[in-house]
């Protein structure tokens, strides 16, 4: 894995959409390699309950940037404190069907416990990218988007969890970016991000 190259990346921006988000791409390093750690949304928010997704959240007036979104929701939502994060770089701003533009920060963070907000985080799950990786873990479809058309939807089957979504969309670019890994089929248009 060469997270050089998520710093050496030039994002490609989304600014159209009506809502700025940001997350939080967390890089923990274990002996047995590389992992990443994902959120399990609580079942009972009202977008994307149950989904897995990365630490972050949408953009306060308070909040000086979208890198201080992602740490702020971040440390509400399972205690990682702004320090904690070192920052490598971003990846390309995504647009996703509820009007948001998130743009995903990816940082190393510490191999340490963290706490979910039992409000908005059901539990934490730091898998594996040699998992993630795997062939065997991995599906896709193509499907019809009322906005987008003709659309590839990536799923991830990672240790009981399964991680799709704008936060596949996410995986995929990170994997193809620091790994070999390519994705077995792309059509995602531009716009769609």
């Amino acid at each position: 894995m060469d997270l050089g190259r998520v710093a050496g990346h030039t994002p490609r921006k989304v600014t159209d959409q009506k809502r700025e988000a940001a997350v939080l791409v967390p890089v923990v390093e274990r002996e047995s390699g590389p992992h990443l750690l994902f959120t399990k949304r609580a079942e009972d928010l009202r977008d994307h309950p149950g989904q897995m997704s990365f630490p972050g959240g949408g953009r306060e007036p308070e909040d000086e940037d979208r890198y201080a979104t992602a740490l702020r929701e971040a440390d509400e939502e399972i205690g990682l404190r702004s320090e904690e994060a070192e920052l490598v770089g971003r990846l390309d701003d995504i647009r996703t069907v509820t009007d948001y533009s998130i743009t995903p920060f990816v940082v190393r963070i510490p191999d340490r416990e963290y706490e979910p907000d039992d409000r908005e985080v059901a539990e934490i799950a730091v898998l594996p990218i040699a998992g993630l990786t795997d062939e065997v873990n991995h599906e896709h479809e193509r499907r019809e988007h009322p906005y987008y058309g003709d659309i590839v939807i990536h799923y991830f089957h990672v240790d009981g969890y399964t991680v799709w979504g704008a936060t596949g969309r996410i995986v995929v670019q990170f994997l193809e970016l620091v790994t070999d890994w390519r994705a077995p089929e792309r059509l995602d248009p531009e716009s769609y991000g």
